[in-house]
């Protein structure tokens, strides 16, 4: 008996449903898995873990800080960038900030718990405290030197034209003093919180500074990657921080540079993406050749 025409479509249709579901939500899946664990791929597969004295201390694509249990850098080892990813390269909280190059003016609430930093400050107290730790120069056109974004809110007696009546230092609360002490001729007042200034109508006014136009702190130092969770620091950064492991550890720097270079990847491809320095891969080779003092 023949069946009827939508009846036969149905069963067709699930026949395919069936045959698809098998080929790729279980044939394909374990091919892959099968494939995974060839000799030369399976490390790479299971997540490019590496292991020191049998134990897990990290992945080779994952990056990791190096502090002490409050949160300081432990000056032994080279540092990674920052990351945004949680509580720092979090893998199951993966991002970026999503600060822009506009970002540039603090939330100074009157409940500490609701502050927040612009990506200036962040990048300008980041680049301070890389240059204390590495003994270099830490500042950054358009930062303080007490490291947070030099901007002003300046009010004017026509709006964005005419005299100016108040400066504000939004990014310095009171009883901050002010990193300059007057705007065209107005002396300039710390922020008092939960003040919004730009709402108020004031012009936001970056100050760019004294600072060398190519700041010794590179960007990665002070900046965090898409994904918070990258392995890598530049070139840069590893050779400002080759004098101070050294030191701390009491070695030969032309040493510990010729270890920097054997764990620098060159581009990918040949041309793809910038030179990296693995910072777990190199820190395990520190603790190898020269033990801490």
């Amino acid at each position: 008996m023949r069946l009827p025409t939508w009846i036969a479509q149905h069963l067709a249709a699930l026949r395919a449903v069936l045959v698809f579901t098998v080929l790729l939500g279980l044939v394909y899946p374990l091919a892959l898995v099968a494939v995974g664990q060839l000799p030369g791929l399976n490390h790479k597969a299971d997540g490019s873990l590496i292991t020191v004295g049998g134990d897990t201390v990290g992945s080779a694509l994952i990056g990791q800080s190096f502090t002490d249990a409050d949160g300081n850098p432990v000056a032994r080892y080279f540092q990674s960038r920052p990351s945004a990813a949680g509580d720092g390269y979090d893998p199951t909280s993966t991002s970026a900030s999503n600060l822009g190059p506009e970002s540039v003016v603090d939330t100074i609430a009157t409940d500490p718990e609701e502050s927040s930093e612009s990506l200036l400050t962040q990048v300008c107290g980041r680049s301070k405290s890389v240059g204390e730790l590495n003994d270099v120069d830490g500042r950054r056109p358009f930062c303080t030197d007490d490291g947070v974004g030099a901007v002003l809110a300046v009010f004017r007696a026509d709006g964005l034209t005419g005299p100016v009546t108040r400066v504000v230092s939004v990014n310095q609360a009171a009883p901050a003093t002010p990193f300059v002490t007057e705007y065209e001729g107005v002396a300039v007042e710390p922020a008092q919180p939960g003040e919004d200034y730009v709402a108020a109508g004031g012009v936001v006014t970056p100050i760019r500074g004294d600072a060398p136009a190519e700041p010794a702190v590179p960007a990665d130092a002070v900046t965090a990657s898409g994904s918070g969770l990258d392995p890598q620091i530049s070139p840069a950064y590893a050779e400002l921080q080759v004098d101070r492991v050294a030191r701390e550890r009491g070695a030969d720097p032309a040493a510990v540079r010729k270890l920097v270079k054997e764990h620098t990847d060159g581009r990918g491809l040949g041309f793809m993406g910038a030179p990296g320095v693995n910072v777990l891969e190199l820190n395990i080779a520190l603790d190898k050749q020269f033990a801490a003092r």
